[in-house]
């Protein structure tokens, strides 16, 4: 687990390709989940938008990052993982760029899960 203070030293790529510093979730409740397109689980899109539009008002930020690490169940680029993601679940909450298949295969991934930040 990381400390709480910790969390906002980390920035992640969004699926347009901005970095968004963590620091400016500070003072809300950050749900942090990896996700795929194409997983047994990705029907849990739909209960993710859920809680975002039930608890967004009050604080609750969801924040989404594609995973293609665990049997390549994430293949598409940013622009079909987000159109994927609307298109069927119709989904608003914050999702980042992919984070990657493996530090071994030379694609890159955010620091959030490459090691050096500690996750």
């Amino acid at each position: 687990m990381v400390e709480r203070d910790k969390f906002y030293d980390f920035s992640a790529r969004t699926l347009r390709g901005r970095d968004q510093p963590f620091a400016d979730y500070r003072g809300k409740v950050v749900l942090v989940v990896n996700t795929a397109s194409e997983c047994g689980f990705t029907p849990q899109y739909a209960g993710l938008e859920a809680l975002h539009r039930k608890y967004r008002d009050r604080g609750l930020e969801i924040l989404g990052f594609p995973c293609n690490q665990f049997g390549r169940q994430e293949p598409g680029d940013a622009g079909a993982i987000g159109a994927f993601c609307e298109a069927n679940y119709g989904v608003s909450f914050r999702r980042r760029g992919s984070s990657g298949p493996s530090p071994s295969s030379g694609t890159s991934q955010s620091s959030c899960w490459d090691g050096t930040g500690g996750w």
